[in-house]
């Protein structure tokens, strides 16, 4: 089934105790046109998130938000100088025992000694979290995808009914050119009747102008290709492939045999058919714009 260009999906996550909150929004746009805003210091992750979107997607304007909170992460890690405080502790038990003084140590007395505990600042598994990210985006891209779906089933709905009008109006027109041959060949009877002003006129002559212009105004090849193109974007509409160029050009198509046709016919019937089946080839148009 066709998707639509336009889209939206949002997905959250966590990272250890790093929470993470990803967004996707996606316009028309004739190429795969892929922005990634996420916190300047994880821009080394761009790269590997943009090759996971251009896995899914194949068209469109898409711009992917990520926001990385680590307030409630406690990245600062209190550490033990642990050689420090063994040389500490054995400095004070020998005053203690040179000194015959008693030799209770508690933990409050060794921690006012200077570079006892150290503060660090906790490191960030930058893998992992590039990890989560990304599978977090999938997560993202599948909510995306849906709605992109669920888009693409209402272009499907009304390209396919202004499919089956201009297959009725093909057919209209197919049954409207041999009417006109015929009324071309009541009019240059006429004519000539009022030119020769005689009864005596060379049918022949007039089936041979007849036989010559129903050549010229023919228009059985142009609905031959019309019906077939016709079949092929019903087929195009069933396809789980991005498919939104191939109709581009296909409509490009419809419309050239539709000017055909139109050069072709002669009579009012003629030209109001041609004119709304231009209509419904361009509104086929105007959806194709939106589909992947």
């Amino acid at each position: 089934m066709i998707k639509s260009m336009t889209g939206y999906g949002n997905a959250k996550g966590t990272s250890g105790k790093i929470d993470i909150s990803i967004e996707i929004k996606s316009v028309n746009n004739r190429y795969l046109d892929c922005t990634i805003k996420l916190p300047r210091v994880f821009n080394s992750f761009e790269e590997q998130l943009k090759s996971i979107v251009q896995s899914t997607i194949s068209r469109g304007k898409v711009d992917v938000y990520i926001s990385v909170d680590s307030s409630a992460s406690h990245d600062i890690e209190i550490k033990i100088n642990r050689p420090l405080v063994e040389a500490y502790v054995n400095a004070l038990r020998t005053i203690a025992w040179e000194n015959e003084l008693s030799s209770d140590i508690r933990v409050a007395d060794l921690t006012r000694f200077p570079d006892i505990l150290i503060a660090e600042k906790r490191e960030t598994d930058t893998d992992q979290l590039s990890e989560d990210i990304g599978s977090i985006l999938k997560n993202a891209l599948i909510d995306f995808n849906d709605m992109r779906i669920r888009e693409g089933e209402k272009l499907f709905n009304d390209i396919s009914s202004r499919l089956d009008e201009i297959e009725k109006l093909t057919s209209l027109a197919a049954e409207l050119s041999p009417k006109s041959v015929d009324e071309y060949r009541k009019k240059l009877e006429t004519r000539m009747n009022e030119v020769l002003q005689s009864a005596n006129i060379d049918e022949a002559r007039i089936l041979t102008e007849a036989a010559l212009f129903a050549d010229r105004v023919s228009i059985n090849e142009e609905t031959v290709r019309l019906r077939s193109h016709i079949t092929q974007l019903r087929d195009l509409l069933t396809s789980d492939e991005p498919v939104g160029r191939k109709i581009d050009f296909l409509v490009q198509e419809f419309n050239r045999e539709a000017n055909t046709i139109g050069s072709k016919g002669n009579d009012t019937e003629m030209s109001k058919t041609i004119v709304d089946l231009k209509a419904e080839i361009e509104k086929i148009r105007e959806q194709a714009q939106n589909i992947e």
